[in-house]
Formats: structure tokens, sequence, C-alpha cells
């Protein structure tokens, strides 16, 4: 049970300007672990002192941190076999706050639009031209071509709001719908660029792997094949590898997310959440 009293004294101590006090109770506050935000966020919303203030909200952000790294952590430990979680996870960063069930619903409603026009026995072709519609015409989604180096392009909470994302959080989007529909389209970590494959569960596809086509769905979910694959690896000087044909793991996929986000903040300038999503990014290195 959380003790209040002591909690009030403790935060009372925050702005001790003796570094040796103010760290024990720094320590002992943290703790308390996730139970002691509410208390520190309403302190922090009467305290005229610009240092408290500043203490409080790191500490907050703190204790935030280590619970997406311990969810990370679990993540990945677990199997890494659902990569909405895997990506929600990454979205607390930013947005510890964040409604997961509201995402869960936003995806759930575009799916279920798709699902109320599916035609039975449909043709691959025609199912991606079904979810095309919907995704792009219907719900709007399209690449954010103006700002692309955007971090809110990389948490999916902000793509399903505004519609716009990057290569990877318009594929995830797009797969993980797919999916749910049982329909066999997974991600591909290209170079540079992000893409989709059409898994062929009949034994009839053209290619090795088991590909029937590829997805762009930065482009409006563009369907193209494994040679403009093999031109576009040519263009970038890069050896044709397998792992640039098939799909990936939902570890890759989450691991992309982070690359970017650190990119994203180091061209901004903020070394600090590069510094933190780099030690995410070492989470699901191991």
């Amino acid at each position: 049970m959380i003790n209040v009293a002591e909690i009030a004294s403790l935060i009372r101590l925050l702005d001790d300007q003796d570094a040796e006090v103010f760290a024990h109770v720094h320590d002992k506050l943290k703790s308390y672990g996730s139970e002691v935000i509410e208390y520190l966020e309403s302190a922090w919303e009467q305290a005229f002192d610009p240092v408290l203030q500043d203490r409080l909200a790191n500490l907050v952000h703190e204790i935030q941190f280590d619970q997406v790294k311990i969810e990370l952590q679990l993540w990945y430990q677990g199997g890494a076999f659902d990569l909405l979680q895997g990506v929600l996870t990454i979205n607390k960063y930013q947005y510890p706050d964040l409604d997961e069930q509201k995402v869960i619903n936003q995806i759930e409603a575009i799916k279920r639009d798709i699902w109320m026009q599916m035609i039975y026995e449909a043709s691959p072709a025609e199912q991606v031209k079904l979810i095309n519609h919907i995704f792009y015409n219907i719900y709007g989604f399209s690449g954010n071509t103006t700002h692309h180096q955007d971090p809110q392009n990389s948490y999916l909470s902000q793509v399903l709001e505004s519609k716009k994302g990057n290569q990877i959080s318009l594929a995830i989007i797009y797969s993980i719908i797919a999916q749910k529909l049982d329909i066999p389209i997974y991600g591909v970590n290209l170079p540079q660029h992000f893409i989709l494959a059409y898994m062929d569960q009949n034994g009839e596809s053209e290619f090795e792997g088991g590909v029937m086509f590829y997805i762009n769905a930065f482009n409006r979910g563009f369907i193209f094949g494994r040679r403009d694959v093999d031109m576009f690896l040519k263009q970038l000087g890069v050896k044709a590898d397998k792992q640039f044909y098939e799909p990936c793991s939902n570890v890759d996929i989450v691991r992309r997310v982070l690359r970017n986000l650190i990119s994203a903040y180091e061209q901004l300038g903020s070394t600090e959440k590069a510094r933190e999503l780099n030690e995410l990014l070492s989470i699901v290195s191991e």
C-alpha cells in the first residue's frame, strides 16, 4: 500500500540543495514506480519553483521510461508475436498516457469497413485493390512527403490521427489490418525503404520464397514485382540478398521504427531522446 504522507514529505524535499539529500529522495520516490506519478504531477501543477518543477518532470519521465523499457523487454523475451503491441510500446515513449484501446479500435474500424466489402473468393490483386480503396480513398491515408523526417511519422497513434506517415508506419498499419482479415501481407525490410509482400499460401508463386507480389504502402498501395526490387537495389549499389525479398520478423520492424526515430531526433538535435531510444534499441538487439 502506498504511503501518501511519506510521498508528500519526500516531494517537499525534492528541491533540497544538498546533492546527497536530493539523490536519496529522488531514488526513494523512483522506487515507488508508476504508482507515484499522479502525486508527482499534482505537485508539479502546484509548484512555483522552476527547479522543483524541473526535478518533478524529470522524475516522472524517468519512471515512465523505465516502464517502457520493462514492457519492451517483456514483449521481446515473450517471442514478439504481436507486432501492434511492440509498436504501441514504442509509442508510449513519447506518449506515456497513450490510450491503447483507442488505437486498437481505430484499426478495427478500418478492418471492419474492408471486411464488409470483401467478396468471397476474391483474388489477391482484388483484395489489395479493395484494401487500397478503403485505406487511401475512404480513410485518406498518405505518405508524409513534405515532413518525411518528422518523428511523429513513426508514432502509430499520431499517424492514425493525422492520416500521414512514413514508409514503415503506413506499412505496419496496412499489414496488421490485412493479417486481421487473414490476408497474408507482411513487411519486407529493404534498405532505405520498407515494402510489403503478399505471400502465396497455395504454392502457385512465380518467385522463390513464396512471394506473389510486392506492395508499396507509401505510394497508395502500388503493386510491383521482383524485377522492380532488383532495379531498386541496383540503383542503390546494394548486392541482392534474400532478406531484401522476403518478410522480416516483428523484431526487425520494431528495430527499424526505433532507428527511424533515432535518426529523426538526431536531426532535430534532441540528443537525449536519441540516447534513450538507443537504449530501447539495445533491448531488442541482444
